[in-house]
């Protein structure tokens, strides 16, 4: 079984403040989120295996995007110092 089949997948998007590598500039931009939020039960198909990573999974949040383009000067420069996955509390 995938890890697919434990949860249900969305995407939103989130806005955080960057500063551009080339021009110095600071600037909110609108990042795009992939969310993983855990089913409420286990699929049919199930076996013991399977019953033990569901119990140990846990739904979180995967950035999307890595590279954004700069507002001022174009350039596209890396997400850096933001974290990529973040755990989502029930």
């Amino acid at each position: 079984m995938d890890e697919r089949d434990f949860f249900t997948e969305s995407r939103t998007t989130r806005s955080i403040d960057l500063i551009c590598t080339y021009c110095r500039s600071k600037e909110s931009y609108e990042l795009p989120w992939v969310v993983r939020k855990k089913r409420g039960s286990l699929p049919r198909q199930a076996d013991e295996r399977d019953r033990a990573k569901f119990a140990k999974a846990q739904s979180y949040m995967v950035l999307a995007q890595d590279k954004v383009s700069c507002k001022r000067c174009r350039k596209p420069f890396d997400v850096s110092g933001t974290k990529t996955v973040a755990f989502l509390t029930e």
